[in-house]
């Protein structure tokens, strides 16, 4: 099958990106350097094409009931407007997905992983009451992320909308440049930012304003490379690396997005029992002596023996030293522990921190 481009994919082709195929999409990995981009982001401001993510739009008079039904967190609360983070779970209590619900005024948004459209759509669609719908935007749905510090003066002069006002994790439909876009206060760096879901048809037009107050800011482009450093230095999880169905949200140290006492969701009693029983292992935040970067599936050791892997792991960009994550027994998952990471056969000191990573 043919990797689809996104509405953006002549312009970072023409400013020299390194395209990737990626999810389904060919995606520009970076632009000059991953540490130039990352830093970019902290310092000052940068713009994503995230439009491989997927949307699935749930409507219907029941469409929040059976969200709630599907989502471990507690989609009911949720006024007008406001976003939410949540895992998504099998019967046995493994990770689906991890989406953002948007509940609007006429419908509930699903923003899923790009890797998991056709796996969550099956999923929910096995569950669906025949009075609620659900519709795969995703293919009419661009989405740019602008995330740095002075991502309010960016997005201030392309709207008359008060930026200011829009607290954090709520939306807003606003004009920017003239055309309809859903503007919210999220995203995946640890900046203060925004996510802009726009039309197939409208997407260029408000890239290229964009991108031209981002530069005057002192920004630019930012692909996925820096994307991921960024997410990493604060222990924000990946799907398919730090989180799959093979994972609870419990051992993930996502139990924050888990409320049992809400109505049933998929997944309850089992994540229930996991609770109950305790469990085994966790996912830790470390640091490691030395230039090292440490990588996916890379060996934790203790001792000689393995007691886990690396599920994601960089050089930080902002803390100039290799930090990552991975799976370890409970007893060893403390601040302070220590552990070797076998980095190409050599065994380097690593040792288990409070995350996230980078703090302000």
């Amino acid at each position: 099958m043919t990797d689809k481009k996104t509405p953006f994919y002549d312009i970072h082709k023409n400013v020299g990106a390194k395209i990737i195929p990626f999810a389904g999409y060919l995606m520009p990995v970076m632009y000059d350097s991953i540490n130039a981009e990352h830093l970019r982001v902290r310092n000052s401001v940068g713009m994503f094409d995230i439009t491989h993510m997927g949307e699935f739009e749930v409507t219907g008079t029941k469409a929040k009931d059976f969200v709630q039904s599907i989502a471990t967190n507690d989609v009911n609360k949720l006024v007008e407007n406001q976003v939410l983070y949540t895992c998504m779970c099998n019967e046995a209590g493994g990770i689906i997905d991890d989406l953002l619900v948007y509940n609007l005024k006429d419908k509930i948004l699903l923003v899923v992983n790009a890797s998991n459209i056709a796996k969550d759509y099956a999923h929910i669609q096995k569950y669906l009451p025949a009075d609620v719908e659900l519709n795969d935007v995703s293919d009419q749905t661009a989405l740019i992320a602008i995330q740095g510090p002075k991502s309010d003066d960016v997005l201030s002069k392309m709207t008359d909308y008060p930026i200011a006002d829009l607290k954090y994790y709520h939306a807003a439909y606003v004009s920017l440049v003239g055309e309809k876009v859903l503007l919210s206060k999220t995203g995946y760096t640890g900046e203060n930012g925004y996510e802009l879901y726009i039309s197939y048809d409208k997407a260029v037009k408000i890239w290229e304003t964009a991108s031209d107050l981002v530069k005057q800011f002192g920004g630019g482009p930012i692909g996925l490379g820096a994307r991921d450093s960024l997410r990493l230095e604060m222990k924000f999880a990946l799907y398919g690396n730090d989180i799959s169905e093979q994972t609870n949200p419990i051992e993930a140290g996502l139990g924050w997005v888990v409320k049992l006492d809400t109505d049933d969701f998929i997944g309850r009693d089992a994540i229930t029992e996991i609770k109950k029983q305790g469990i085994k292992r966790k996912l830790i935040g470390f640091e490691v002596e030395g230039k090292v970067f440490p990588r996916q599936h890379y060996p934790i050791t203790l001792n000689g023996a393995k007691i886990g892997e690396v599920t994601s792991g960089i050089f930080s960009p902002s803390l100039k030293k290799g930090i990552g994550m991975g799976y370890v027994p409970k007893e060893y998952a403390k601040a302070g522990s220590q552990f070797d990471i076998e980095v190409r056969g050599k065994k380097q000191l690593a040792v288990v921190v409070k995350t996230p990573f980078y703090k302000k």
